[in-house]
């Protein structure tokens, strides 16, 4: 069972890293934040728009970083897409316990289908030195959404 997560962990990170969804720099929307890791240089600008009924009605992102990074972004804005800030904030709790290994994920409410896809990027646990790398993406949506300017996985 381990292997076969481990080889779909690293098909996802490959496919959405070669090929990343969503990196582009959206005409509209109302909230960005830049977001930084300055431990490996991974740099990226996360946009949203939410429509009247707030829910997110687009997310992207522009930047560099490593194939884990920008993997974890690109997954991350086809997740987010249509969710409230609520379902986002869970979302983003229950990716960074399952990335991290602290504590217990709290997926009750969440779409199955979401969550499973957050669990095959949640291999990078496997690698402590990465999993910044893919929480970052996360982190700078979270700021975003709160309104600041910037986030880091200081």
């Amino acid at each position: 069972m381990f292997d076969e997560l481990d080889d779909l962990y690293q098909e996802v990170v490959l496919e959405h890293g070669k090929h990343p969804r969503n990196r582009r720099h959206p005409e509209h929307y109302d909230h960005e934040a830049v977001g930084h890791n300055p431990n490996c240089g991974d740099a990226l600008i996360v946009y949203l728009a939410m429509d009247e009924d707030g829910r997110v009605a687009d997310c992207a992102f522009v930047g560099e970083g490593c194939a884990i990074s920008v993997a974890s972004a690109s997954m991350m804005t086809e997740i987010v897409r249509g969710k409230t800030v609520d379902e986002v904030q869970r979302l983003f709790r229950a990716f960074h316990a399952l990335a991290t290994g602290e504590g217990e994920p709290e997926t009750s409410g969440l779409d199955e289908d979401d969550v499973e896809y957050l669990e095959t990027l949640s291999g990078v646990r496997q690698f402590p030195v990465r999993v910044k790398c893919a929480t970052l993406p996360w982190h700078t949506l979270a700021a975003a959404m709160d309104g600041q300017a910037s986030a880091s996985t200081e």
